[in-house]
């Protein structure tokens, strides 16, 4: 007795389906990966200068974070850094998009970094 095709599982249509969205997560994730990265370093940037408010003021951390963000072709302009000095405390938050053009799309990744420290 001859056994059709589907019945021994033969069907290449799972497989194609598969492969296609493997494609699909592999091309998503090389678009936002390095993106992640860059972003990445310039929270560090900001914590960094976050725990150094005790020897500088508010320009020189401002001018530190945006030089990371320029050197990183991140999008973050003066008006999103927004600095916090109050009782021996300082708040630094960075707030900013960045779009991510896909083919017929373009995502805005809204990203807020904060850090809090004491100031010694």
């Amino acid at each position: 007795m001859r056994k059709s095709r589907r019945e021994r599982g033969e069907n290449q249509f799972g497989c194609l389906i598969g492969l296609i969205l493997l494609g699909l997560a592999i091309f998503v994730a090389w678009k936002m990966i390095p993106i992640k990265v860059k972003a990445a370093e310039l929270r560090q940037t900001i914590v960094d200068e976050a725990k150094s408010a005790g020897t500088h003021n508010d320009d020189r951390i401002r001018a530190a974070i945006l030089a990371k963000a320029r050197e990183n072709a991140l999008p973050v302009t003066e008006n999103d850094i927004k600095i916090y000095r109050n009782l021996g405390e300082i708040t630094v938050t960075v707030t900013y998009t960045i779009p991510i053009p896909f083919p017929g799309y373009t995502y805005n990744w809204h990203l807020v970094h904060e850090a809090k420290n004491p100031i010694f």
